[in-house]
C-alpha cells in the first residue's frame, strides 16, 4: 500500500470505547454537532486502508477524576496487533496513580508494544504537567523512548455546560509543558490541536526546542488561525503533523480543508506524511 498520510491522532470507536465515555459523549455530540459513529476496529482499519493512511490510535483515561472505567491498553495494543499495516498505538495512565501509572508505562512498552503514551488531557485529568509530582512519568517515558502527547487549549469536554462539567482551562495551556520539554530535552512531545486561546506559545515552543512538536487535530481547518497557517507553512514545516482526532472531525473534511490553505506542496507532504514518518522512526 502507498501510504500518502499518518493521522497521528485518532480515537476508536467501537462499543467498547463508547461506553468509556459515559455521559461525556451525549454532551460531546451536542457540542460539536456530530454524532458518534460505532465502528467496528476491523472497519475502521478498512476505512483507513481505502484512504491508503496510516492512523495512530490514541487512548485515555481520567478514572481519579470522573470514576469511569477506562479502556484497557491492551485493547489498544490488540488493534494494533491485527491491524499493523495500519495502525500505531499509544497507551493511557492516569497521572494520579503515582507508581501504577509508573508501571503502565513500562508495561506498555515491554510488554504491550505500543509506540508513545497519550492523549493525556489535563483540562479532564486536572493536574499541571510542569508539577514535579508527576516527572517520574515523563521520566520513564523518556528512558522507554515512547513520546507523549498532551491536549492543549479549548477542551471539547464539557464545553457548553454549566462550569464546564468540571474541566478546567488553566491546566492546558502549552507553556507549562515548555517546562516538561526544557526538562526532559530527550523526551519527544506532541502538544495536540491548535491550542486556541494559546495558539502562539505552541508555536513559539516548537520552534524553540526541537523535542517539541504539534498536531493539527480537533479543528476544522478552515477555521486555522492566519498565524498558524503561516508558521506551519515557513518555520515550522518539519514540526507539525497531520491529525484529525476522529471521531470528532471526519478525516476527508479535514484533508479537502486543509487543501485549501494554499500550503506549499513540499510542506503538505511533510506534515501529512513525512514529519511522522521521522518522528516514529518508520522507514516503508
Amino acid at each position: 500500500m502507498d501510504i500518502v498520510g499518518i493521522d497521528v491522532h485518532v480515537h476508536l470507536s467501537d462499543e467498547e470505547s463508547i461506553k468509556a465515555v459515559g455521559a461525556r459523549a451525549k454532551q460531546m455530540e451536542q457540542y460539536f454537532r456530530r454524532k458518534r459513529p460505532v465502528v467496528s476496529i476491523d472497519e475502521m482499519a478498512d476505512q483507513y486502508r481505502e484512504r491508503r493512511m496510516m492512523a495512530v490510535l490514541v487512548n485515555t483515561r481520567d478514572d481519579s477524576v470522573s470514576g469511569l472505567t477506562p479502556v484497557p491498553n491492551d485493547h489498544i495494543a490488540n488493534a494494533v496487533k491485527k491491524h499493523p499495516d495500519v495502525f500505531l498505538g499509544f497507551g493511557a495512565i492516569d497521572p494520579w496513580q503515582g507508581k501504577l501509572a509508573l508501571q503502565e508505562i513500562r508495561r506498555c512498552k515491554e510488554e504491550l508494544g505500543l509506540h508513545g503514551i497519550g492523549e493525556l488531557n489535563p483540562a479532564r485529568q486536572q493536574f499541571f504537567p510542569n508539577d514535579t509530582r508527576f516527572y517520574q512519568l515523563w521520566a520513564e517515558a523518556q528512558k522507554q523512548g515512547l513520546p507523549v502527547m498532551f491536549h492543549s487549549g479549548m477542551a471539547g469536554a464539557g464545553a457548553g455546560t454549566p462550569g464546564g462539567m468540571g474541566n478546567k482551562l488553566k491546566y492546558t495551556q502549552p507553556i507549562h509543558l515548555d517546562d516538561v520539554a526544557a526538562d526532559f530535552p530527550e523526551l519527544k512531545i506532541i502538544c495536540a490541536h491548535p491550542s486556541w486561546p494559546w495558539t502562539a506559545e505552541s508555536l513559539a515552543i516548537a520552534q524553540h526546542k526541537s523535542n517539541f512538536f504539534i498536531d493539527l487535530s480537533g479543528w476544522a481547518p478552515k477555521y486555522f488561525p492566519p498565524e498558524l497557517v503561516h508558521h506551519v507553512n515557513s518555520l515550522l514545516q518539519d514540526k507539525a503533523m497531520f491529525g484529525s482526532d476522529w471521531p470528532v472531525l471526519g478525516v476527508e473534511r479535514w484533508v479537502e480543508e486543509f487543501d485549501q490553505l494554499g500550503i506549499k506542496p513540499e510542506v503538505r507532504k511533510k506534515i501529512m506524511l513525512e514529519n511522522a514518518k521521522k518522528f516514529f522512526g518508520l522507514d516503508f
